[in-house]
């Protein structure tokens, strides 16, 4: 078969959804075991920053469309990794540039493909793709060069995303230290990605610690104060991480700072409940109004779950998406705590929640953070 994406000859692929839909296309990366991949089918709208997205922990259990038409063309390079490996279960583009073009790049997106493991399916039609998604919510599904009827028993029985712990399989195994600023933060990792610790890492000497640290844990350290990071799955499946923020938030004078699944975790440990988008969000381009200053902002987005409106008694809404009015940020009234549900370190995307972090800090501040230094512990 003569490839789509590009000169090289790829051998023919099918794309099945839990509902029936057939895709065709051609396989790219990674030869699965059994010619089958399977997983929940998400769209992701940037038109670039495609190995931060295949790359970012929240992805783990999923398959990744991506809306724009050429994937591939600048390459990839070690700086733009958020994590030290994809957890994505796949990739689907419709066309793959066999020919990158960039002088940071130090590889093509197939060859980066093919040494994560990742498998993906090329040549589909992700126009056709997206709007199904968008009709019927995100799916399992299966694809790959197994035959057809094999593909539909693999999309069938591929479980979703809900009521699954995903935190347990892309979580630190141990604690690590990032950063040197002036302040002392543990962060919870719940799949946190490297852009997070880069921009934590300005203001704060950082400990990254296991999703599975308890709250006592983490004030023995005295931190300044504590993140609550990304990831992925769903905020219900995680009741041993919500008792331990609900501690760390009855504490009552630490700093507390949560995003995307923080943000669910820390709704849910103050009272609130959770839900299942239809299909989520994910892309650079979801307007966001700050309620405070009714200014719009242009934000990064991934998540399949959302903060049940009204159902934080103890918090004030701060921001929210203008395209279907999700709860987008949370502060509490009884202590220093906010989140917000989108990713203003933004790895890709628009910067212009960045903010957020000297909001942090200045919590951190508040909370009587720099009385004893760093440096001086």
């Amino acid at each position: 078969m003569s490839g789509r994406s590009g000169t090289v000859q790829r051998s023919p692929a099918l794309l099945v959804l839990a509902d029936g839909a057939v895709f065709e296309g051609e396989a790219i990366g990674a030869t699965p075991d059994g010619g089958v991949t399977t997983g929940e089918a998400v769209f992701n709208t940037v038109l670039s920053g495609y190995q931060e997205v295949i790359t970012d922990p929240s992805y783990a259990g999923q398959v990744i469309a991506f809306t724009a038409t050429h994937i591939g063309n600048y390459g990839v390079n070690p700086d733009d990794d958020e994590a030290a490996r994809p957890h994505c279960h796949g990739v689907i583009v419709r066309e793959l540039c066999g020919t990158p073009s960039n002088w940071r790049s130090t590889g093509s997106l197939e060859e980066f493909l093919q040494g994560n493991a990742v498998a993906g399916i090329a040549g589909v039609d992700t126009r056709r793709l997206t709007r199904h998604l968008r009709e019927r919510g995100a799916l399992p599904c299966a694809f790959g060069t197994a035959g057809e009827s094999e593909l539909r028993a693999a999309a069938a029985s591929a479980p979703p995303t809900d009521g699954r712990d995903l935190v347990s399989a892309v979580t630190t195994a141990r604690p690590f230290t990032r950063g040197d600023g002036p302040y002392r933060v543990v962060a919870y990792d719940f799949g946190v990605k490297e852009a997070m610790l880069r921009q934590l890492g300005q203001l704060a000497t950082v400990t990254v610690v296991p999703a599975s640290t308890t709250a006592d844990e983490v004030l023995a350290q005295r931190p300044d104060g504590v993140f609550l990071s990304n990831g992925p799955g769903d905020p219900a499946a995680l009741p041993g991480v919500v008792d331990q923020i609900r501690a760390l938030v009855s504490e009552g004078s630490t700093p507390v700072f949560g995003i995307c699944l923080g943000h669910q975790l820390l709704a849910t440990a103050l009272g609130g409940r959770t839900y299942k988008l239809p299909f989520g969000h994910h892309g650079g381009n979801h307007p966001v109004r700050r309620l405070s200053t009714g200014r719009v902002e242009i934000t990064a987005q991934n998540h399949n779950f959302a903060v049940v409106p009204d159902s934080v008694p103890t918090a004030d809404v701060t921001h929210v998406n203008l395209n279907d009015g999700v709860i987008e940020g949370l502060r509490s009234r009884d202590a220093p705590v906010f989140s917000v549900q989108y990713h203003p370190e933004a790895g890709p995307g628009p910067h212009d929640a960045r903010y957020l972090f000297g909001e942090f800090a200045d919590l951190m501040t508040a909370a009587g953070a720099g009385r004893s230094p760093v440096g001086a512990r």
